[in-house]
């Protein structure tokens, strides 16, 4: 095990069993997340984490789901907000629950107006649910291909439909291969796309992929989103620069800033629990990745206001 890996794991067990906390950097250990640091980037006001979890063992995995991980709560993700500074969330169903909702519309009531939330639903749902959803701070839906257990991909189109008069999005987390597959499908749909963790643009293509050119072309088309989320889930370069995401990254930002919105992750369930990111390197990515301090808060600010309705 690396030292940068001892580390984070001893952060993991501080901020999990809430040991003895003296000196700055103790106090900043989180659940789920390495490092100890604050970013070094200075994020504007009302920056925003538009991609997290949360997970509860009281609510019942669905059957189909294969990505299972611990408990990471909502008092947990805000010592994560104060860690990095930020004010706002948007709360991502897991394929862990599938279609039910249920443990995101609490903490979506815990959080207050701060968050809004991404739902799953498949083609069943009724009007009157999707009113409730709209009222408790739900902004779009999301459909996946890459692990079982939300709805199935045939449940897309109808429900971009039902969706549509609500101002909500379809968030996809997708391969790259299968986004040039779904490519008229995404371009004929009534809302908007969000491309989860850039695409999932696999390396070393990166933006050569032919992926990059399907969404640039909605971006300019349909008004699609990426997410600079999960530079470490693809990256072959690793920690801390993921520099093969960063060259990915870079080509959205130069593409479209105007329709890019950044996310931790948190709790990263994709990852070992001793091999967790840590997100204030994640946070200060964007310092690499956009330069300008006016297109970071595009990103943290402007873009997530106009696409969650901040």
């Amino acid at each position: 095990m690396t030292e940068m890996t001892r580390r984070g794991h001893l952060a993991l067990l501080a901020g999990g069993l809430g040991l003895g906390a003296t000196g700055p950097a103790a106090a900043q250990a989180v659940r789920w997340s390495g490092g100890t640091e604050r970013p070094r980037i200075q994020v504007p006001a009302n920056a925003t984490d538009c991609h997290h979890h949360i997970y509860d063992a009281r609510f019942p995995p669905a059957p189909a789901a294969t990505l299972r991980p611990p408990d990471a709560s909502v008092e947990d993700y805000r010592a994560l907000q104060r860690r990095l500074g930020l004010t706002r969330n948007v709360v991502v169903q897991p394929s862990t629950y599938g279609t039910d909702n249920r443990l995101l519309l609490e903490a979506l009531k815990a959080f207050g107006p701060s968050a809004r939330g991404v739902a799953m639903l498949d083609a069943s749902v009724i009007p009157d649910e999707l009113r409730r959803l709209d009222k408790a701070g739900i902004r779009g839906v999301r459909f996946g291909t890459r692990l079982p257990g939300g709805a199935p991909i045939t449940d897309l189109e109808p429900v971009a439909r039902k969706i549509a008069d609500l101002g909500w999005h379809i968030q996809l987390v997708s391969e790259g291969d299968r986004i040039v597959e779904l490519r008229e499908v995404l371009a004929r749909l009534p809302v908007p796309v969000v491309f989860d963790h850039m695409g999932h643009l696999p390396e070393p293509a990166g933006p050569d992929h032919p992926a990059f050119r399907v969404i640039g072309d909605l971006i300019a088309t349909r008004g699609a989103w990426v997410k600079l989320t999960g530079a470490y889930i693809l990256s072959k370069s690793g920690p801390p620069a993921y520099s093969d995401r960063g060259r990915l990254a870079r080509a959205y930002v130069a593409l479209a800033p105007e329709r890019l919105v950044w996310g931790s992750d948190w709790p990263h369930p994709t990852a070992p629990a001793d091999a967790k990111p840590d997100d204030a390197g994640l946070l200060d990515l964007l310092a690499d990745w956009a330069p300008d301090p006016a297109v970071q808060a595009k990103i943290l600010v402007s873009n997530p206001a106009c696409l969650y309705g901040f």
